[in-house]
């Protein structure tokens, strides 16, 4: 064999190796999630009752096998108790690493084509903040786990409506639970918050979240020795792929001579707040039957109509000068006009993701975080917040790619290139 045939085998090897990786963005979905609903009641203590309903879909049982469980983000670590509800859950145990989540481990394995419908309740604590917006107030933020690479066709989160003061976005009441219902892409995610007068329950300021503070902490060494070692883990992953990259550019400059600097622009991002505000104007009575309107409602509790004259999106120039207490507001939350009767702006306040570009050059590399596309990403956790869910089962850190490619073959080739010349 000649010295340019090992050459183009060893790069063809090389190639692979760093192909095949990202193969798996255009991978097919493993599963999907035809409803999501979460049932919440307070309890006097201020603690929540969190129910969870969800009808999972099996869509490939091949690429990481059946489903035998899965892990759904809950709040914080804080939960009081969890149980499971249906048959299907064999076991439902927390899992504290890399975030807060419900282990279901599952009656059976389930392959493609089935649906599992499990259920399980969560007593959920330290979901509140007094005083966050007003004095006086208590407000529960809650945003439910959300899953990085699975759809969720139809999403429905309720809310016990008893004592409630205000929330936001608008939900309807139906059979006294505010309700939240829509569908989800990947990674979406839908936050609500609710607010009470701070003594409609036992509110303790001790258990208070701290506004902007990050309450997950790691309970013991165990959780800090497995973050330590994902951190070296990952530190070898990306000096080998650096290494083999090197390798790569390094093989094309000494051979073939045609590997020249380039330069191009990057994406970079960055998170910025999206404000929208639109004017309500409403009937000060039901259109239908002639009951009046109660505040804070939408439609009307006997016929069902809505309230609403009009809905019109405006700019935050188009509020008139006498509303300058509107102008100010920044918070998700819908407020009345003072100048006139039976309108309210809604402010609607969501992240947003932009790209920024910056040049890139040849001498620099950038950055990313990748996982396997049936299990669940780690993030930071706000008290307030729920990690991302949907742990699959199946998936593997000796070759978490799957690319079946030994380090060895590797060495073999780079050795077998080095004494052919």
């Amino acid at each position: 064999m000649s010295r340019m045939s090992k050459l183009l085998g060893a790069l063809f090897a090389l190639v692979i190796a760093v192909a095949l990786p990202l193969s798996s963005a255009w991978a097919a979905d493993l599963d999907e999630i035809l409803d999501y609903d979460i049932t919440v009641d307070v309890n006097e203590d201020a603690t929540l009752t969190m129910v969870y309903h969800i009808e999972w879909k099996v869509l490939d049982s091949t690429s990481e096998g059946p489903l035998t469980w899965v892990c759904i983000g809950i709040p914080n670590n804080h939960y009081v108790s969890m149980e499971g509800l249906t048959s299907t859950v064999k076991r439902v145990s927390p899992d504290m690493v890399g975030g807060s989540y419900a282990r279901i481990d599952l009656d059976r394995a389930y392959n493609a084509g089935e649906v599992v419908v499990f259920e399980f309740k969560l007593v959920q604590d330290y979901m509140y903040q007094v005083g966050r917006d007003n004095e006086g107030e208590a407000v529960y933020e809650f945003t439910p786990g959300w899953f990085d690479d699975i759809v969720v066709d139809n999403f429905t989160l309720k809310w016990n409506a008893d004592k409630v003061e205000r929330i936001a976005p608008a939900g309807l009441q139906i059979k006294g639970y505010y309700t939240w219902s829509t569908p989800l892409k990947k990674g979406e995610r839908y936050t609500v918050a609710v607010g009470y007068p701070d003594d409609a329950f036992a509110f303790d300021i001790d258990k208070s979240i701290q506004k902007g503070v990050e309450r997950e902490t790691y309970e013991d060494e165990e959780d800090f020795v497995y973050v330590i070692g994902g951190l070296i883990t990952l530190g070898i992953f990306g000096m080998t792929v650096w290494a083999i990259i090197s390798f790569i550019k390094s093989m094309i400059e000494g051979v073939i001579g045609l590997f020249t600097q380039g330069s191009g622009f990057k994406s970079q991002t960055r998170t910025e707040k999206k404000i929208t505000r639109t004017k309500v104007v409403y009937y000060p009575s039901c259109q239908g039957c002639g009951a009046p309107r109660p505040e804070g409602q939408d439609n009307c509790a006997y016929c069902g109509r809505s309230f609403i004259k009009s809905e019109e999106i405006i700019e935050e120039k188009d509020i008139p000068a006498v509303e300058k207490a509107l102008k100010s507001k920044k918070k998700s939350g819908t407020y009345a006009y003072t100048s006139e009767p039976d309108t309210f702006l809604r402010v609607n306040v969501v992240p947003v993701v932009v790209s920024v570009p910056r040049r890139s050059h040849s001498s620099g590399s950038g950055s990313s975080c990748a996982c396997a596309s049936s299990c669940a990403c780690a993030c930071g956790c706000a008290c307030a917040c729920a990690c991302a869910g949907g742990g699959r089962a199946g998936c593997t850190t000796k070759d978490f790619y799957n690319t079946d490619l030994k380090l060895s073959q590797l060495e073999r080739s780079a050795s077998g290139l080095r004494d052919s010349q």
